[in-house]
């Protein structure tokens, strides 16, 4: 919301906002662009009928003041997914959807359009090295390239967010089950895919993950008709030798900063939207080589000559079993310590929590977290170190509920010839990343 916001303050639009909690970096990013409220809370008299629209964040509640004043109005009222509409009315809109990837796939389409200077808009979810904010509205671009999620729009909107984007290319990466406070059905989660592939327009195309069984199901299924571009991928062709990872393009390879089975996959579609928007494939591999990834996919922490240190967004169960076998694979021969932060809604409701099983298999040591109080607060049932080691069907993983004692034993490991992967959407109660990698990598 805070990028949203200053994309349009740089459009000369006059934009004002509320929010009862303000955090670093959004916080001193508003400062700059003159955009950060005077006062943190909720003032519904700032609320009057000269206001053009109002443009209320997914997190707001449907008793929120100053939401209930502008409806009392009669005013305007967008989800974020909607005014992203509405700034991309005459563009081609090409949105990116699937529980796992889409973060990166966006992000290595946004990159190659950067690195051979075309003129684009976009909405991704990470910070992308090069570009500034996470979203870009402008009134010259002719395409925008969208991160899609299957979240709800707004609390006063139950449709899912990438519905609201009304693709011209849409892409589906794969589809495993998440999101358990807002889809506790199967079912009905796969069925959200269904109707965003069935909404592709007429002569517009739809993108698949051939390797993914549902993806593919509710991408070409009876559903979907016959004057739309029906598009597969799969695993781009790749080899990995001395911890580097090579694309293997007929009988030549490129090394590339990134690693791991998704991303081949994720780079595999990126490949296929670009060829879709003027992009051949001599131009993608020309870009793709200095690609180094979004915010916190597989970042490189830190390292010295015999040791490793990510961190990952990773929080799902699909993910977090492909990030881990990722870094296993790209370094064989050392040791890998995974730690897995339980967060979200999903991952600490005992209902959902056997969807982990085996996904910390491929570590040598793997290790969860999570805090009691976050239990507490999203009102759930409290959890036991058993149960946490009978869901991931592992009983040789050690469990933390305290961050400090989490971080002293990563200290006391020896990490000659080991690596270190950090995953979650949280941040572990505050612990200092930075800190803790110059004490293990030295």
């Amino acid at each position: 919301m805070h990028n949203l916001a200053i994309t349009l303050a740089k459009k000369g639009y006059q934009v004002t906002g509320s929010d009862d909690e303000i955090y670093e970096p959004s916080a001193s990013r508003l400062r700059s662009f003159g955009l950060l409220p005077e006062a943190e809370g909720w003032f519904p008299e700032k609320v009057h009928t000269n206001l053009d629209a109002v443009i209320v964040g997914m997190h707001a509640r449907k008793d929120n003041p100053e939401l209930l004043k502008a409806q009392e109005l009669g005013l305007k009222v967008y989800s974020f997914p909607e005014y992203i509409y509405e700034q991309s009315k005459n563009k081609e809109r090409i949105v990116i959807a699937g529980s796992h990837g889409k973060t990166t796939i966006t992000a290595m389409i946004i990159h190659v359009l950067h690195f051979h200077q075309k003129k684009f808009d976009y909405a991704v979810g990470a910070t992308l090295e090069g570009l500034e904010g996470t979203v870009r509205l402008t009134d010259e671009a002719p395409i925008i390239v969208i991160e899609g999620d299957e979240y709800f729009s707004s609390p006063i909107d139950p449709t899912p967010k990438f519905m609201r984007y009304q693709h011209h290319i849409g892409l589906v990466s794969g589809i495993a089950w998440d999101h358990y406070n807002i889809f506790p059905n199967f079912e009905d989660y796969v069925h959200q895919f269904e109707l965003f592939a069935a909404s592709t327009p007429k002569a517009g195309t739809i993108i698949y993950c051939e390797e993914d069984d549902l993806a593919t199901v509710a991408c070409t299924s009876n559903n979907m008709r016959d004057d739309v571009n029906k598009i597969a991928y799969n695993t781009h062709p790749y080899e990995v030798k001395n911890g580097i990872s090579y694309l293997v393009i007929d009988h030549t390879k490129i090394a590339v900063p990134f690693f791991g089975a998704h991303n081949m996959q994720n780079v595999n579609a990126a490949k296929t939207v670009c060829s879709r928007i003027g992009i051949d494939e001599e131009k993608f591999y020309q870009a793709i080589q200095s690609f180094k990834g979004a915010a916190k996919r597989l970042e490189l922490v830190g390292k010295n000559e015999h040791t490793a240190f990510f961190r990952d967004f990773a929080h799902a169960p699909s993910k977090i079993e492909a990030t881990t076998k990722a870094v296993k694979e790209q370094f064989p021969h050392r040791k890998l310590i995974a730690c897995a932060e339980l967060h979200t809604y999903s991952s600490l409701n005992k209902d959902f929590i056997p969807e982990y099983q085996n996904t910390l298999d491929k570590a040598d040591l793997g290790i969860v977290y999570y805090n009691p109080k976050t239990v507490a607060h999203k009102r759930l049932s409290p959890i036991s170190e058993q149960e946490i080691k009978q869901a991931f069907n592992n009983q040789e993983i050690h469990v933390f509920t305290d961050a400090e004692k989490l971080k002293n034993f990563l200290l006391s490991q020896s990490w000659e010839g080991t690596n270190l992967l950090m995953m979650s959407s949280g941040t572990y109660d505050n612990m200092d990343m930075k800190e803790l990698a110059a004490k293990v990598i030295g």
